[in-house]
């Protein structure tokens, strides 16, 4: 059986290391912090759920045929994921995302706002930093980060039975047999992946380890129930201060049906949306949930757009 083709980076990271409240924070670099400006300043970019950094590598290299490769980029892998050491402990809280993107802010754009951009989780996370540290943030793009359900006190006592239930059992993700088993993963959870695109992910997401199998570089505890309900009017609290501009952008096929069913429809995230002053909304034909794997070029072209 012949090997696939392995996608061709255009523009390498430089991957960089540094210390963030105990952690050893992982970090890919394309450009050199020191050249941003209030022109152009540096983008940081952040993952969602089970994801990591370089998995906007394609977005990168879409963004440098737009506009050169002179833009600064950072794409750090949060706590637990990818490079970065774990948190220690058997839980990670939302807050510690918050904490972590200060002080990366802090640490590659200091005293200068930076443009900042989410997927997924990381979406989530970008919209409660802009609200709360605006700053902060000269322009903000939001990939499909849409929060979660409303919860309402009454469920705190079942949540927090549940996540006592899961402190009991350790957590586990599944091995593979070879980088190629990853990237097959990588494509049955998205069939519009590219082959080329799923062989170099699946280099990033999993390494080979003493038992002969490919793990995946995450700390099994982020699948554990979060103990914390989301309080649907202290997110919104944080929405309406921020002050940047906000770039919303989802994909024409993603169905929210399938994460929460009739607990969290698309009309009530619009109305959610309604509260930042500033956005504008893009959506992307043939494109689902990993909107920077579907159509990295599309993608690029917008935020190339919105952040001039």
């Amino acid at each position: 059986m012949s090997t696939p083709d392995i996608y061709a980076v255009r523009r390498p990271a430089t991957p960089r290391r540094l210390p963030v409240r105990g952690l050893d924070y992982h970090c890919l670099v394309w450009g050199d912090p020191a050249s941003a400006s209030v022109e152009r300043p540096l983008l940081l970019m952040t993952h969602g759920w089970m994801d990591l950094g370089a998995s906007f590598q394609f977005v990168v290299d879409a963004l440098a045929a737009i506009e050169g490769p002179t833009r600064c980029i950072v794409a750090p892998d949060w706590r637990g994921f990818g490079g970065t050491s774990g948190n220690g402990s058997d839980s990670y809280w939302f807050a510690d995302y918050l904490g972590d993107l200060d002080a990366l802010g802090e640490a590659f754009s200091p005293g200068m706002p930076f443009d900042l951009l989410g997927h997924s989780m990381g979406g989530n996370v970008v919209m409660g930093y802009a609200g709360v540290r605006p700053q902060r943030v000269r322009r903000l793009i939001n990939l499909e980060g849409f929060g979660l359900p409303a919860t309402q006190p009454p469920q705190a006592v079942e949540r927090l039975a549940h996540w006592l239930d899961d402190l009991r059992q350790p957590q586990v993700l599944a091995p593979y047999a070879d980088a190629s088993a990853v990237a097959a993963r990588l494509m049955k959870n998205n069939p519009r992946l590219a082959a080329d695109k799923a062989a170099w992910l699946a280099l990033q997401w999993g390494e080979p380890r003493a038992d002969g199998r490919w793990h995946l570089r995450a700390d099994a505890a982020h699948r554990r129930v979060n103990p914390v309900l989301y309080r649907v009017d202290e997110v919104l609290a944080t929405w309406r201060a921020i002050a940047a501009p906000l770039l919303w952008v989802d994909g024409a096929d993603t169905d929210m049906s399938k994460w929460w069913g009739q607990r969290y429809s698309r009309a009530e995230f619009d109305g959610r949306l309604a509260v930042v002053e500033q956005v504008q909304r893009i959506t992307l034909s043939d494109c689902g949930h990993m909107l920077h794997h579907d159509q990295p070029e599309r993608l690029a072209t917008v935020i190339a757009g919105f952040l001039r």
